[in-house]
């Protein structure tokens, strides 16, 4: 592995832009961005005001950045620097912003959900779509942008209305069986679209491009429901984690149960390998007095033997959203896997086998786990817990890297490239680049 200086950014905005060439960040109202390969800085754009969002057009020609206290957009060209464009949305205010699939159109939310307003850089045309619902998730494109699914809220009643995005016509506007829409999201395949209610209600429905619906699921009543959703790269599983610590695994064609996985807090360790970050510190003995943060503390992997206790965080059920039941899963891009994470365990992360539907890797970290991300391209993911190290394991094993850069430097968010062989690292104020060397089986 090979580390970067570290680079000045802020509110984690950095992003690689889909064919992988360049990478943005903020600096206030700065946006920079740099050649991946050489990191140098290729364009710089001035803002209006401080950025609260970018984000690259689908084919990285573009770059819009969002100002929502002063309700403007702006987008900048990379292959004319001296074109720009802004949006003003005035009195309405701006929530949001954000990219049609083809790169051409941008999306802006007005406050209070007003409206949406879908403005076009080819021909300068407005469009306005009434009544869109403030939720977890409420808009979700079909992949390949064909299709753009809305959550609305009409007369206290849910509905969901189905856009081409070519066109931006109405194709479908159907009401939904929900007593507070949560969010919505495409199947891989775009052919079911997954709407789940709000935590009260556990339910989830999975409705047609014709908006039949084609099953409705519940797994239990009176308590808290569903946390997180996940789509197989296959469209075959639709993982769902819930608030009772558990995550349920739908299948395809009859939307039944075939797996039904707990987060247990002592497990004995069979057909399992459990892994424990263990922390070392450096044995310096000086004559004088010195600052801890001078020697870095160092940490490996090793595996635990016997009965494995996981740590446990008992939530405080008296404050709103407690931390509690499964809200982060995610499939690796090949379907072969699948990782958890329950929240009153923020110390472990929990990596499934999708074909046998059984664990088969715990990760316990020291500190709690901040961010996961699987590899777009190998069987491996890294994961980061607010320190100076970034941790990766991939079905050859698991290890801890030390990044050589100021011990300020703790990293809490983590993205990796499109070609999977570097990772951007991500701390408070400040980011660097990892660059990894090449491997073909996928291990770490």
């Amino acid at each position: 592995m090979n580390f970067s200086e570290l680079f000045k950014q802020s509110g984690q905005l950095c992003k690689f832009s889909p064919d992988g060439k360049y990478l943005a960040n903020a600096v206030q109202y700065r946006l920079i961005v740099r050649d991946v390969k050489s990191l140098q800085i290729t364009q710089l754009y001035t803002c209006l005001d401080a950025i609260q969002q970018f984000e690259w057009s689908s084919d990285s020609c573009f770059l819009l950045c969002g100002m929502y206290k002063r309700g403007l957009v702006q987008v900048w060209s990379l292959e004319e620097p001296e074109w720009t464009c802004k949006i003003d949305e005035g009195s309405a205010g701006l929530t949001d912003v954000r990219w049609s699939p083809d790169g051409r159109h941008v999306l802006t939310t007005a406050d209070f959900q007003l409206r949406i307003t879908v403005w076009s850089l080819l021909n300068k045309s407005v469009s306005y779509i009434k009544y869109p619902k403030q939720c977890q998730k409420g808009i979700d494109f079909s992949k390949g942008g064909k299709y753009m699914a809305l959550a609305e809220r009409r007369d206290c009643k849910d509905y969901i209305s189905i856009f081409v995005c070519s066109t931006w016509l109405l194709v479908k506007h159907f009401n939904t069986d929900t007593e507070d829409l949560a969010g919505l999201e495409w199947s891989p395949d775009s052919r079911v679209l997954a709407v789940w209610d709000s935590c009260l209600q556990y339910k989830l429905m999975l409705y047609s491009v014709d908006g039949r619906c084609l099953a409705t699921y519940k797994a239990y009543d009176f308590a808290l429901g569903i946390k997180s959703i996940a789509w197989s790269p296959t469209s075959q599983f639709l993982a769902i984690g819930s608030y009772d610590q558990k995550v349920r695994i739908l299948n395809h064609i009859t939307w039944k149960t075939v797996a039904e996985h707990d987060h247990p807090a002592t497990m004995e360790n069979n057909n399992v390998v459990a892994y424990r970050e263990v922390e070392m510190k450096p044995n310096v003995q000086l004559e004088f007095p010195i600052s801890q943060q001078t020697f870095s503390i160092q940490s490996k992997y090793e595996v635990i033997e016997g009965l494995t206790m996981v740590p446990l965080i008992k939530p405080d059920l008296n404050k709103a959203n407690p931390r509690l039941g499964v809200g982060t899963v995610s499939f690796s891009p090949d379907n072969k896997y699948m990782y958890t994470r329950n929240d009153n365990m923020p110390h472990a992360l929990w990596i499934w086998d999708v074909m046998r539907l059984n664990l088969v890797v715990v990760l316990i970290q020291v500190n709690p786990i901040r961010c996961v991300s699987w590899d777009t391209c190998n069987t491996r993911l890294a994961l980061c817990t607010a320190s100076n190290k970034v941790f990766m394991w991939s079905p050859a094993g698991s290890l801890s890297v030390e990044v050589p850069a100021e011990a300020s430097f703790q990293i809490s968010s983590l993205k990796w490239h499109p070609d999977g062989n570097a990772l951007l690292l991500m701390g408070k104020d400040q980011m660097c680049m990892c660059f990894l060397a090449e491997e073909s089986d996928g291990a770490a």
